[in-house]
């Protein structure tokens, strides 16, 4: 059995409402969150061997998910990435741009919102628990 409370999960999103409402879900979980509307402010901050997850929005301003993705994983090639987003477009940019990332990135490393609470715990813990 695995598993999430203590798990530390980093959420970088620009929209504040969906990263407080997200924040507070994981929380009540057991889950561990540190959370940005900022990306740059999110790299800036980025604590190495830190977290177990990271949540990225792909659409955000300054930097999008996949640049960030890309900064965070030169710091710590690691940690598991997830992209978060509620555009099929970018859904689909993100088909053709995942293995130019640095590695393959398979589709469950994607979610998509809006999603349910449960569904959204049930995911996050498969990806933790992924080698």
């Amino acid at each position: 059995m695995f598993t999430i409370r203590g798990k530390k999960i980093l959420i970088v999103d620009d929209e504040s409402d969906i990263t407080f409402t997200i924040k507070s879900i994981l929380e009540y979980n057991g889950f561990n969150v540190d959370s940005f509307t900022d990306s740059i402010s999110a790299l800036d901050n980025y604590q190495i061997n830190f977290y177990d997850l990271v949540i990225l929005d792909i659409k955000m301003p300054k930097m999008d998910g996949f640049q960030l993705y890309t900064k965070i994983r030169e710091k710590d090639p690691e940690v598991k990435i997830c992209f978060l987003t509620a555009s099929e477009m970018f859904y689909e940019k993100f088909r053709k741009t995942r293995s130019e990332l640095g590695k393959t990135i398979g589709e469950d490393y994607f979610i998509q919102k809006p999603i349910n609470t449960e569904d959204l715990i049930k995911h996050l813990t498969m990806l933790m628990n992924k080698k």
